[in-house]
């Protein structure tokens, strides 16, 4: 058991019935020594959000999730088919999948986050270099500041690279913020 200003973002608790994953938690000291912490919760099961203020000494149960490193295998609709080294295969909602859509392909590495022995999620890795299928040509003379121009990668996603990045390009890009981290 952990108090309520001991809790990060990131960790998982137990709210109600349900595991959440905290997006936001703030510290607020008030008058007459009432402190409380506001956190941003995300269902890790059922797949809603919700906020709720705790006082700052209330305790709140951890949860600590299982992970295992898989590979992305295939699609087989509405569920995301991953193996182990073992070959034993989990499936995961493709509702559960997030962001991680923006980036995923065949043969991919990552993580599948397990509940109660239930694969709920997959965690990509902070970092993936994909290749540039379509972008505009950079135009001459508009080098005043951070420009960047949109591009697309295999998967369909969008992303901002600078005008320099031409198309067929391998560029490395953060999966937590989608930004465009350097061309490799």
């Amino acid at each position: 058991m952990k108090t309520a200003q001991e809790i990060r973002v990131g960790n998982v608790i137990m709210h109600g019935k349900d595991p959440m994953v905290v997006l936001r938690a703030e510290y607020s000291r008030g008058g007459r020594n009432s402190s409380t912490v506001r956190m941003k919760l995300k269902s890790l099961i059922a797949n809603f959000g919700t906020e709720v203020v705790f006082k700052a000494d209330d305790k709140l149960n951890q949860v600590i999730l299982d992970k295992k490193e898989c590979t992305y295998s295939y699609f087989a609709e509405p569920m995301y088919i991953c193996m182990d080294t073992e070959f034993n295969q989990y499936e995961v909602e493709a509702e559960n999948m997030g962001d991680s859509l923006n980036y995923l392909e065949d043969g991919m590495e990552l993580e599948v986050v397990f509940y109660e022995e239930k694969a709920i999620s997959v965690e990509m890795p902070t970092t993936v270099v994909r290749e540039i299928t379509w972008t505009e040509p950079a135009v001459k003379g508009d080098t005043s500041g951070k420009v960047l121009k949109p591009a697309k990668i295999s998967t369909g996603f969008d992303v901002g690279v600078p005008i320099f990045v031409a198309q067929g390009d391998k560029v490395e890009i953060d999966t937590r913020t989608g930004e465009y981290k350097k061309r490799v």
